[in-house]
């Protein structure tokens, strides 16, 4: 992306500490503010619908052994993705569809693919097609795609070259990691780190290869000011109105 004068806000999984994250209302809720962006995470239904969940389980909606690919997208409309959340009636499932066409022209978005470890490669290619198909051919960084997965960020780009890709780094993966993988990996927008990976060798290798440093989950005021102080591109927050405070102070 093209650097931008200030760090850009992104609500995680929109308002989720207000809200069920993930869905309608937490969405709604973080557009209260003025959020730059929203960041939520792309899933599959046993029938190949995109929907919208961030966890490996169920658990939240008591079906603690269960994935979200455990059940047709019609199962998933009847269960209730805010019972866990006090205070706030029923919502189903939201899919990635109606999420882009609610959403798409409010604020920036970061569309996080779980591609995970238990679902067949198969799967994975159909979740980041249909995700890059429905976010349409934009590549001005409106809509950018991220995954933990760089197999999968490395399927994208062959069928979508150009499309901003983010690839997510886990807080176990090195500066040298980071490296290798911008030296083998041109196509990467950048990359999205944990706070804790945040550092000024880390800033300097990313700036040397003009990639977007995003960062993720800046909460508390130790976390939002080093993100700030380092002049990240993107920060990803639970608590976007603390951040949009800090940063505008």
């Amino acid at each position: 992306m093209n650097r931008v004068n200030r760090s850009l806000i992104f609500a995680h999984r929109g308002a989720n500490k207000e809200a069920p994250e993930n869905t309608r209302s937490a969405f709604d809720k973080a557009l209260e503010y003025p959020i730059d962006g929203m960041e939520t995470d792309v899933q599959l239904s046993r029938d190949e619908v995109a929907v919208l969940w961030h966890d490996r389980f169920l658990g939240k909606l008591g079906l603690p052994g269960k994935h979200i690919d455990d059940y047709d997208y019609a199962r998933l409309q009847e269960m209730n993705f805010a019972g866990h959340f006090s205070a706030v009636g029923k919502e189903g499932i939201m899919t990635l569809q109606a999420f882009l066409d609610l959403y798409r022209k409010r604020c920036r978005l970061v569309l996080e693919i779980k591609n995970r470890d238990w679902e067949q490669t198969a799967r994975h290619e159909i979740k980041v097609r249909q995700t890059l198909a429905m976010a349409g051919g934009v590549h001005d960084d409106a809509i950018m795609v991220s995954s933990f997965n760089l197999d999968s960020l490395i399927y994208a780009q062959q069928i979508a070259p150009g499309f901003p890709l983010i690839y997510n780094f886990e807080p176990e993966q090195t500066l040298d990691e980071a490296g290798q993988v911008l030296a083998a990996h041109p196509f990467l927008r950048g990359l999205c780190l944990p706070i804790e990976s945040l550092d000024g060798e880390m800033v300097s290798l990313l700036r040397a290869h003009h990639k977007t440093i995003a960062v993720y989950t800046c909460n508390t005021d130790k976390e939002i000011g080093k993100a700030l102080e380092a002049g990240v591109d993107i920060l990803i927050s639970d608590v976007p109105q603390k951040a949009l405070r800090m940063r505008d102070k």
